[in-house]
């Protein structure tokens, strides 16, 4: 799914140390798109590229069962650590290891919602396809992609350019890549370079 696997086991401690920051960033993200498309009235939801589960304990929040799959376990021992074992809104967070791009561990249609963050614009064309049919042959009803609008910033160029993926390509061809894959497309600004792309299955 990541690029290096074995580098984001390396700074999985250094990404806990923005745990509490990141949980408050997606809570005003789902609060943000929340009149257009609230998501609490789903049941459950597979967070694709969960990392330390920040995304996860806010869909958590929300009222869905939650299972977060990432490939770097190290992420994932920190998630798991970060949920704790306390059942929330009487819902249930789990997390598993496994990577997208080898096909996801999950039957067809297991999951009301799909949803990854700042994944996709990580991913080569070609990989993004992948995602792309994964994640929208295993949700019910919407699959989400939170990630980079147009509004690029000098900072982000610089750590894109440094990670190697397809960010420059991607913020150009994204909502045609997008419509052409799901036949619809709901664009929610939900910061100044970030959105929610929202495609109904």
């Amino acid at each position: 799914m990541r690029k290096n696997p074995f580098l984001f086991n390396k700074i999985a401690g250094l990404y806990s140390l923005f745990y509490n920051w990141q949980v408050r960033n997606y809570r005003r993200i789902l609060e943000n798109i929340k009149s257009e498309y609230d998501i609490s009235s789903f049941q459950n939801v597979v967070d694709i590229g969960c990392g330390t589960g920040a995304l996860g304990k806010v869909l958590q929040e929300y009222g869905l069962n939650v299972t977060g799959l990432d490939p770097a376990e190290a992420m994932l021992s920190v998630a798991t650590k970060k949920a704790g074992k306390a059942k929330l809104n009487e819902t249930e967070i789990n997390f598993i290891c496994g990577d997208v791009l080898n096909g996801l561990p999950f039957k067809d249609k297991s999951f009301d919602i799909a949803i990854t963050s700042y994944v996709a614009h990580g991913l080569m064309p070609k990989d993004r396809m992948i995602l792309y049919n994964e994640m929208k042959r295993v949700a019910r009803k919407t699959v989400i992609f939170i990630d980079y609008n147009e509004q690029r910033s000098l900072i982000s160029d610089i750590v894109e350019w440094l990670e190697g993926g397809d960010y420059f390509n991607f913020i150009l061809t994204n909502k045609d890549e997008l419509m052409e894959q799901f036949g619809n497309l709901q664009v929610i600004n939900t910061g100044k370079r970030s959105a929610a792309y929202i495609c109904k299955n």
